[in-house]
């Protein structure tokens, strides 16, 4: 057997040199060797920032066209593009159609494994179809590896039906895709401390790289103000309170001043502000912020500063 038999040379696939002996390693000494690896992996995604803001301009293009976001990845890939889409709406205040995850194998694949559905190109072609993919939207491709079929066949199908498409990817990427892709981000992070565990530190890169597309591309929209979430959705009693507190921070108000505001504008903490700071009701406010493109900063001036000592 030659070395060439049993070698990859994927960099999700090669061994990693500082963790060989993690398995005669202490819990500690685990804890230590994986947080140093993790360590690694913000400055590489940094490394790749530039690209990663090419495609929050493609998101943001998209989504003033009356697009999408779709995000396609299988196994961990695809569960960490479902979870950013499923975490836009409650934070974002959008429709859960415009930003969407497709997982290779289904929903079912997000709490039992399917790595099979990987391989199935035929699947990963039929599901833009199903996702209704056109020249609006933005394929989002995630795959650790580079090389997963369903996503190769995936974007290839996106692209076929005008739709822009990005490569999120931590190994070389195969060069059909780096040479069809509008943008391939690459935060290669280097071996895994267990081999090809890319839930690992390839997982963490791509779970950051996808909470910049998405955060991001929400701000460039409206959805912040300084870094207040004013477009939260409150889902629950803690979101309650939040939406509440932004509001007295931002008016100077009291609790239920703000608590009446936010009821008066039907639950939009972005639309009490604009009530309560220009004094108009909750139709003037829609205008006023309808001709500001969503902007609260354009409406009501500069939020103030965080408080001194946070």
């Amino acid at each position: 057997m030659t070395n060439r038999d049993f070698t990859d040379p994927r960099a999700t696939e090669q061994r990693n040199p500082r963790t060989d002996r993690i398995d005669t390693a202490s819990s500690l000494e685990i804890v230590d060797l994986m947080n140093a690896e993790d360590a690694r992996v913000a400055a590489v995604v940094h490394g790749e920032r530039e690209r990663i803001a090419q495609a929050i301009d493609l998101v943001v293009t998209a989504f003033r066209a009356g697009g999408r976001l779709v995000y396609v990845g299988a196994g961990t890939s695809g569960r960490l593009g479902v979870l950013d889409a499923a975490e836009c709406p409650p934070t974002f205040s959008v429709p859960a159609t415009m930003v969407v995850g497709v997982i290779a194998g289904g929903y079912g694949a997000l709490v039992k494994s399917a790595e099979g559905a990987e391989d199935d190109v035929n699947a990963g072609m039929a599901a833009m179809d199903a996702a209704a993919v056109t020249n609006r939207d933005l394929v989002a491709g995630i795959a650790a590896s580079g090389t997963t079929p369903y996503v190769r066949a995936a974007l290839g199908k996106a692209q076929t039906l005008g739709a822009k498409t990005v490569l999120i990817t931590c190994a070389t990427p195969p060069r059909v895709l780096a040479e069809t892709c509008d943008v391939v981000i690459n935060p290669i992070v280097g071996p895994e401390v267990l081999t090809g565990s890319t839930r690992l530190k390839a997982g963490t890169a791509t779970k950051l790289v996808l909470n910049t597309l998405t955060t991001g591309a929400m701000i460039r929209l409206g959805k912040a103000y300084g870094n207040l979430m004013v477009d939260l959705v409150a889902l629950s009693q803690k979101l309650h309170d939040r939406g509440e507190r932004i509001v007295m921070e931002v008016c100077g108000v009291s609790r239920e001043d703000a608590r009446t505001a936010i009821a008066g504008a039907e639950g939009s903490v972005k639309l009490a502000i604009v009530m309560v700071r220009k004094k108009v009701g909750a139709a003037e406010g829609r205008r006023l912020l309808e001709q500001a493109g969503g902007l609260l900063r354009l409406v009501v001036g500069d939020p103030p500063p965080p408080a001194a000592g946070r």
